[in-house]
């Protein structure tokens, strides 16, 4: 995941989306990166295992978060703005939902933690009709059904 750092631009659109098949069950998590041009800077998706769409939904923030940190060329000075259709995790996140689960309080304040890396990050909710959460989301199903095919074919 590391790549050269990216040029300077301090607004950052993030994309992110988790899916889970059962809940919990076969999950992956995923992100996309834009600059402030709206640009994509680079678009991950990755296997979570065995897990709920919360965790999901959490893991794909905290590694954008681990993502952006690692790879903006000044990540003290940008403004990330990240996009979810987890209403729930946003309204964790903005503090305006209680968090009830002990898993999914330890994950938010991972986020908050690593939050405080950056100038300023916020936590947007929209549907899953969004072009950018769709893609993630479309991306995320590929990923998934990939896997389902190859435990299909050891079966």
């Amino acid at each position: 995941m590391n790549a050269k750092k990216t040029k300077d631009s301090s607004k950052y659109t993030i994309y992110t989306d988790g899916a889970a098949r059962g809940n919990p069950g076969e999950s992956a998590s995923g992100f996309s990166v834009f600059d402030d041009n709206g640009k994509e800077v680079i678009s991950i998706s990755f296997y979570n295992g065995i897990k709920t769409n919360n965790f999901a939904e959490y893991t794909a923030i905290i590694k954008a978060l681990e993502w952006c940190e690692a790879n903006l060329r000044s990540p003290e000075n940008a403004d990330l703005a990240f996009v979810s259709d987890s209403e729930l995790v946003v309204r964790q996140l903005n503090g305006k939902y209680k968090v009830r689960s002990s898993e999914m309080a330890s994950l938010n304040a991972t986020v908050k933690e690593l939050s405080k890396w950056f100038r300023s990050v916020e936590f947007m909710n929209r549907r899953r009709s969004d072009k950018g959460i769709s893609n993630v989301d479309k991306k995320l199903n590929e990923l998934l059904d990939r896997i389902a095919e190859e435990r299909n074919k050891k079966h």
